[in-house]
């Protein structure tokens, strides 16, 4: 009998994670709570039971004979999901509420980097408008604003001048853009360089990194427009040296592994590392307690061992065993609806996308239509299209070759994504 896993969560990246835990030998099922109608094309089952309720959750588990469970969203595992899970007897993957604050409190996570020397921007934390504006109008731009809680990926403003960092306090603390997120604002240097992901499996000062990656924030071409969740992403990142990526391991990922046992708050889960090249070297922009999105749905694919088997072993305290190709290059284009991600306009039809042994189409904000198995779209990022080739450039061609020719009224896509690596 192989196992059955449960997936939390309804978004793209859960549905990679639950179509590559669904490839494992050992694996014969997966469901994914609550899921989308997208994730069921490739024999992935959802329920739509309600994730805050997590009693409800505890019995579906147990009745179902779910062997473990994935969480794969920032808010569950903030709202203590895993430990739940962990008073009913229930193995998890994830950080237990105190570990997850490394992502649900940006001013947790730079009072860490500060006390064990990780390397990340300086910064200032503020509770009040006066006082942080005056900050911003000594210090000057470029500056870095953040709201210090959960605002799905768009709580961050670089601004490039300091009109733009007064009004981005004044979303925060005047029109409370980010509501209780943005209780607090963390202040930071500028940093310059080349953004890259660095994921790590995580048991406490034990860790497995995965293959970097690169997100494209913007969501316009040429890094133009609004941040959003992210619009499009590839691995490997050529422009970034293994020297680059060794030194990030041994000066940020294992230091912080360490200090969150030191301070009593050991992780377990995937550590998202979100990081800057520098002319000083790699340095911290944010860490999340969760896999990145769309980060995931370019490095999973690249994952050669058993999923199942190596999470399985990390949750039994065994050492796990991950493998990953250093063949050519997995590049996916997110189509997202119009407005998004300030004024989501839904309902865009999602039409049928075709795909071969090397790519693949991973849904998010997507519902059932009105015509039997048509889908809709429901929500900003509805889908991401995922492929494999010899390099970056043939990535970027067969991506675009798919996508370009599709009707999506309604929807829109970079076309520029994986360029960086171009030039």
């Amino acid at each position: 009998m192989g196992s059955k896993v449960l997936v939390i969560g309804s978004g793209a990246r859960e549905h990679t994670i639950a179509y590559t835990l669904l490839k494992s030998p050992t694996v014969d099922e997966v469901t994914v709570i609550p899921g989308n109608p997208g994730m069921e094309r490739d024999g992935i089952k959802t329920s739509q039971l309600s994730v805050t309720n997590h009693a409800a959750l505890n019995d579906y588990v147990k009745d179902n004979g779910i062997d473990w469970v994935f969480v794969g969203p920032e808010v569950p595992l903030m709202e203590g999901i895993v430990d739940d899970f962990a008073a009913a007897g229930i193995k998890a993957f994830g950080p237990n509420r105190a570990a997850a604050q490394i992502e649900g409190s940006k001013d947790f996570a730079k009072r860490l980097m500060e006390k064990y020397d990780i390397p990340t921007a300086a910064y200032r934390t503020f509770d009040e408008l006066a006082p942080a504006e005056a900050y911003v109008r000594e210090h000057g731009a470029p500056i870095v604003v953040k709201a210090d809680g959960l605002a799905a990926g768009k709580g961050v403003t670089v601004a490039m001048d300091v009109e733009s960092a007064l009004k981005a306090l004044e979303d925060i603390f005047v029109d409370h853009r980010f509501g209780a997120a943005g209780a607090k604002v963390v202040i930071e240097d500028f940093l310059d360089g080349q953004e890259f992901s660095l994921m790590s499996f995580v048991d406490g000062e034990n860790f497995w990194p995965m293959p970097i990656s690169q997100d494209h924030k913007r969501a316009y071409d040429n890094d133009e427009g609004p941040n959003t969740g992210g619009m499009g992403a590839y691995s490997p990142v050529p422009q970034i040296g293994q020297d680059v990526v060794d030194t990030a391991i041994e000066t940020i990922v294992r230091p912080m592994c360490k200090a969150m046992v030191a301070e009593g708050v050991p992780f377990t889960g995937i550590l998202y590392a979100g990081l800057i090249a520098t002319a000083d070297g790699p340095k911290v922009i944010e860490f999340n307690a969760r896999f990145g999105d769309p980060e995931t749905e370019v490095v999973l694919p690249r994952l050669t061992s058993d999923l199942n088997a190596g999470i399985t072993a990390i949750l039994e305290g065994r050492t796990p065993e991950f493998t990953w190709t250093d063949k050519g290059a997995t590049l996916g284009v997110v189509l997202a609806s119009d407005g998004y991600p300030v004024n989501v306009i839904k309902g865009a039809h999602v039409p049928s996308i075709p795909v071969d042994e090397d790519s693949h189409v991973y849904y998010a904000g997507v519902e059932a239509g009105s015509e039997p198995g048509s889908l809709v779209a429901d929500s900003g990022r509805v889908l991401f299209v995922q492929v494999h080739a010899d390099s970056i450039k043939a990535a970027q061609d067969k991506v675009y070759g798919i996508i370009d020719k599709l009707e999506i009224p309604g929807m829109f896509y970079r076309h520029d994504i994986g360029a960086k690596a171009l030039k």
